[in-house]
């Protein structure tokens, strides 16, 4: 069984976003055009009011209620000036690039402030110039994210819960009822729920343990998160932490800033030094939210993480918000909103019982909550990227990983989406990787199949053991999958059932010698009672992502609506209009939560575009199967009188039987066109979004656009035939929306033209004939996880 009290509910929401401020300045303190030098005050007197300094940024308490305190860079400049809240409290974390006046308690930075996150270093100052004489603080040094505090900071005492009160009602809320509060680095206590396996089944300490860190409410006694509950079910000690600024956690919210990395780090160092944590190592589990924070906290490197297992994934947190520069006005803007609702002090209802149960350290940790930002509209001004979103850059931070990494991704991911597979040959500092890819939805990462791998990668790695599933969780864990997946799935086989416990080395070889990345095809067509569970059809290996061996597939667009494999000779042009309509419109109004069950059940509206606001184009039927395998892209040119064109590319596959099934997408604001060539590859598309890289389409002149098409593996059979459109994004995803850059009142036309000097093209990646043995059989209609499928229709491309 997995748990006595608690069922497996999977987490349906995601996580992600954001990047800091930022403007390119440069220098130790950020340079600094526009503020203001200040000379040392004459005739100071200390500060009454407190400064704890952290990462990147700096807390003020014991100030005045509505006292303004201004930060005093290194440089002596005058940064900015915080009002502070009724309890005299400010949080210093972004500075302006001009000097301005913040109400810290409206939770709102004006608009367009520009600036950066607060720089590390020492010699900062907090003064509180409406005073006479001024009162100035001790100077202070703000701390980088590597900047570790001692040793024996991490000697801190936890205590857990056994199993049998897991989900089970608590006598009190003392620490015995597994909540403890840990102390990072600059002082801030974070809420941490400890909770060990039966010992009935697993034994007496110690045992292999593994953290979940979101800021969800994985802290909650009552409530585990669904990694917690999983790991605890297979034998494992769990640690769940809420983030700083979120459930009984002190400290003020953001989103996977550099604080929040540290604190994992400070996290895993001290789980890792407690005595019921087996060899002192300590592994990360959990999906969406808590599988984005492992790659964060893995690339800071704490000695004691012995592993991770990130579950549905993100890659660049501004992406998020502005895939291709543009505001996805969807899942991430709700997902934003409700993390700032419960940011608030009293967000989350379970701390009220915390409090109302005694918890003191829990109530005085809301109070901070006043100098949380309004992230959902700080996102939304962040029309250009700004430099300090590399920090929260994962395809850049996974560079640094170098523990054994288990992760699994959807191609079709409604929540996350596809991004995260362009991160995975950013994975260069660690050689044990194992990379499970499927067509599919957010939710699906826990379902049984991966469960298997995720299992014995955590048991090698972390425990140390020959892998072996309890047998009662082996029966009872079908009932789980049936709960949640509708479908009762069991485990794959035990396939170290050959070895004896003492051979480990044996099993740990035979775990290692598997290619990196296992592609899972036709999701929803495997064989389980009802059609469209995550059950796939077959799979196939590769040691890379993209595969080595793929080559580019090259069609065309060429006149009478169709694809071609060789450019047309002569240049013609194809024309759409601006499609006002689409930017609000997904096929999809159920929950993210709901995409769990199987695609039978779900009901999708995927609309169809209309004449005159998309084009179209289509191959022949294709005379052999052709298997896509990695990401793309699709040279357009363009010409409008607009100014600029948000593009959305969509690739289907339509059948001999007349059925359209979606396989992939691509979404880019013409205005940036700037390629960051260093971090790009053959296949694969990265821009530059920052302030200095948008440039109008020059009106009325041809220009060539690139749009990236996401990664995608999909089999497209002998008879099929791949559809190309070109449209106003919106439509085709199930919770993403956009808001689209309005042309004005008179609309917008778009040219594309194509052969001759022109020839507009799309470019696969695609596998070599015969290098997957796909079934001959299409599956059918609209039981494909992710990928809706409707009646084909064909679409008139209007002349240019």
């Amino acid at each position: 069984m997995l748990a006595p009290k608690s069922s497996l509910v999977l987490s349906a929401a995601l996580a992600l976003t954001v990047a800091a401020c930022g403007d390119g300045s440069t220098g130790a303190n950020g340079g600094g055009g526009g503020s203001e030098s200040l000379p040392p005050p004459v005739g100071s007197v200390p500060a009454a009011f407190t400064v704890a300094p952290g990462v990147q940024q700096a807390t003020v308490t014991g100030a005045a209620s509505r006292q303004e305190l201004t930060l005093i860079d290194p440089d002596g400049r005058r940064r900015v000036t915080l009002v502070a809240d009724e309890f005299g409290q400010a949080t210093f974390a972004y500075l302006p690039a001009e000097h301005t006046v913040i109400d810290t308690s409206t939770g709102v930075l004006p608009p367009s402030l520009g600036g950066m996150a607060m720089r590390p270093g020492d010699g900062y100052l907090v003064i509180d110039e409406q005073r006479e004489p001024p009162a100035v603080s001790e100077p202070f040094r703000v701390l980088a994210r590597d900047d570790h505090p001692p040793e024996s900071h991490y000697e801190q005492e936890i205590v857990g819960v056994p199993w049998e009160l897991i989900g089970g009602p608590q006598e009190g809320h003392e620490p015995a009822d597994g909540v403890n509060y840990l102390v990072m680095r600059d002082g801030v206590r974070l809420s941490a729920m400890v909770r060990f396996p039966d010992e009935r089944f697993y034994g007496p300490p110690p045992w292999p343990t593994v953290v979940e860190y979101s800021g969800y409410d994985p802290s909650n006694p009552d409530n585990p998160q669904p990694g917690t509950l999983i790991a605890n079910a297979f034998g494992f000690a769990t640690v769940g932490v809420n983030m700083r600024g979120t459930g009984c956690s002190g400290g003020t919210f953001d989103t996977f800033d550099p604080a929040q990395q540290a604190d994992g780090y400070d996290i895993i160092e001290i789980i890792g030094r407690q005595s019921w944590a087996l060899n002192n190592r300590v592994g990360m589990v959990g999906l969406s939210y808590s599988g984005i924070t492992q790659l964060f906290v893995a690339a800071t490197r704490p000695p004691h993480l012995a592993a991770i297992t990130p579950l549905s994934v993100i890659e660049d947190s501004w992406q998020m918000s502005w895939p291709g520069g543009i505001y996805n006005a969807g899942f991430t803007r709700e997902w934003l909103q409700e993390r700032d609702r419960q940011a608030a002090p009293g967000g989350q209802s379970w701390t009220a019982l915390r409090i109302e149960g005694g918890d003191s350290v829990c109530e005085d940790n809301q109070k901070i909550r006043t100098q949380s930002v309004d992230f959902e509209a700080f996102v939304n001004s962040l029309e250009r990227r700004p430099p300090d979103s590399d920090t929260r850059d994962l395809s850049r931070l996974v560079r640094d990983i170098e523990v054994p990494v288990f992760l699994t991704g959807a191609w079709q991911d409604e929540q996350t989406g596809p991004r995260f597979a362009g991160m995975l040959r950013d994975f260069v500092s660690t050689d044990r990787k194992h990379f499970t890819l499927f067509n599919g939805h957010h939710p699906d990462g826990y379902q049984a199949f991966h469960l298997s791998g995720w299992f014995d990668f955590l048991t090698l790695y972390i425990a140390g053991r020959v892998p072996r599933v309890d047998p009662v969780l082996r029966l009872g864990l079908p009932a789980e999958m049936e709960n949640n997946y509708g479908v009762p799935i069991e485990l794959q086989p035990d396939r170290f059932a050959d070895l004896d416990d003492s051979d480990f080395e044996t099993a740990l070889a035979r775990f290692e010698a598997d290619p990196e990345v296992t592609v899972l095809f036709e999701s929803g067509a495997g064989e389980t009672p009802i059609p469209g569970s995550p059950a796939h059809r077959y799979s196939a290996t590769f040691d890379s992502w993209p595969p080595a061996d793929v080559e580019p597939w090259t069609l065309y667009l060429d006149a009478g609506e169709r694809l071609s494999p060789e450019p047309p000779a002569t240049e013609s042009a194809d024309s759409f209009a601006f499609d006002v309509d689409a930017g609000p419109i997904r096929y999809s109004s159920t929950g993210g939560g709901s995409f769990i069950a199987p695609m039978s059940q779900l009901e999708f509206d995927w609309t169809y575009t209309e004449d005159g606001f998309g084009l179209s184009y289509l191959t022949e039927p294709l005379a052999e199967t052709v298997v896509l395998a990695g990401p793309g892209y699709v040279d357009l040119w363009i010409s409008t009188e607009a100014g600029d064109a948000p593009i959305e590319i969509v690739l289907s596959e339509i059948t001999p039987s007349g059925d359209e099934t979606r396989i992939q997408n691509g979404i880019q604001l013409a205005g940036f066109r700037q390629i960051d060539e260093a971090r790009s590859g053959p296949f694969l598309t990265r821009f530059f979004f920052g302030e200095g890289d948008y440039e109008p389409l020059p009106s009325g002149e041809l220009t060539l656009v690139r749009v990236p098409v996401f990664d995608v593996a999909h089999p497209l059979r002998a008879g099929s035939q791949l559809r190309l459109q070109v449209n106003t994004p919106g439509r085709d995803l199930p919770l993403w929306f956009f808001d689209n850059p309005d042309p004005g009142p008179a609309g917008a036309r778009y040219r594309i033209a194509r052969g001759g000097a022109y020839p507009s093209a799309l470019v696969m990646a695609v596998l070599p004939p015969g290098r997957v043995e796909v079934p001959a059989e299409w599956p059918a209609c609209g039981i494909l996880r992710g990928q809706p499928c409707r009646p084909y229709v064909e679409m008139r491309n209007e002349p240019g």
